[in-house]
């Protein structure tokens, strides 16, 4: 059967805390990390890849997480991905039969999808292309479409508050989600969108979006500040410390 990616979401990688100080800092564990995420298969074990490679194997069906161990990797971010196996195929390395992804080039924009978004509208996501001002022509769009099925507006009934049918008519509204309740119409405008972009080249990018109904009809555009993009940095040599202040902590570094 193979790894299977579908069903699985909410991966997070968090670092591990050998130690943990009077004032609550903490020192942390070197070249391990604690993954975790949510599966749909109750009958699967779960394996753990970075960059490729086996990392680490569930011992229950029921498990959701997991402490691996890390690579050194000088020149790259490091991928973690998650997939259920057969039990029967838990401890088989699958990392050759993987289709080999870059995700250190991406750059993620959000936004929250609120109730007054136009129904049968998209929001569109323009670029600068890593340099220089944002390009908002259409060719360099991208559409997202705000409302993929229909769903009612959300509100606490059709007269007074508190006076009708008390929420009724946001049963097929967009929901509480994202624990922003009372950020809005009572939390029903609090649904969270996200846009992912392709792998991106070196540089610095700007973002802007723009939110277009189906008439044509074009809000202005709201941007980002810059976001710089290194795929591959280097490792830093030839550093000297120039001076060092044990009473304040104060560490001075420089170019040897």
């Amino acid at each position: 059967m193979g790894a299977i990616s579908d069903g699985l979401d909410r991966v997070r990688v968090f670092a591990l805390a050998a130690g943990v100080a009077v004032d609550g800092s903490a020192v942390h564990e070197p070249m391990h990390a604690m993954v975790v995420w949510r599966s749909s298969h109750a009958d699967k074990l779960h394996q753990v890849y970075v960059n490729g490679r086996l990392a680490g194997v569930t011992h229950d069906c029921g498990e959701r997480r997991l402490v691996i161990g890390l690579l050194s990797s000088w020149t790259a971010g490091l991928r973690v991905e998650v997939f259920a196996v057969p039990p029967g195929e838990a401890h088989a390395d699958l990392g050759g039969s993987l289709e080999s992804q870059q995700s250190q080039g991406r750059v993620e924009v959000g936004w929250l999808r609120r109730t007054g978004l136009p129904f049968g509208g998209a929001v569109r996501v323009y670029s600068n292309g890593g340099d220089g001002e944002i390009d908002y022509g259409p060719a360099a769009s991208e559409a997202i479409e705000v409302w993929p099925v229909w769903q009612d507006q959300g509100g606490f009934g059709m007269s007074r508050f508190g006076s009708s049918d008390f929420g009724y008519d946001g049963s097929a509204a967009v929901g509480f989600g994202c624990g922003l309740f009372g950020e809005g119409e009572f939390g029903f405008d609090a649904d969270a969108m996200r846009w992912v972009s392709g792998e991106l080249e070196d540089g610095v990018y700007r973002f802007g979006v723009k939110v277009a109904d189906a008439f044509g009809n074009e809000s202005g555009g709201l941007e980002s500040g810059e976001v710089v993009v290194v795929r591959k940095a280097g490792g830093v040599g030839e550093i000297v410390i120039e001076s060092y202040d044990k009473g304040s902590g104060e560490l001075v570094i420089g170019m040897g």
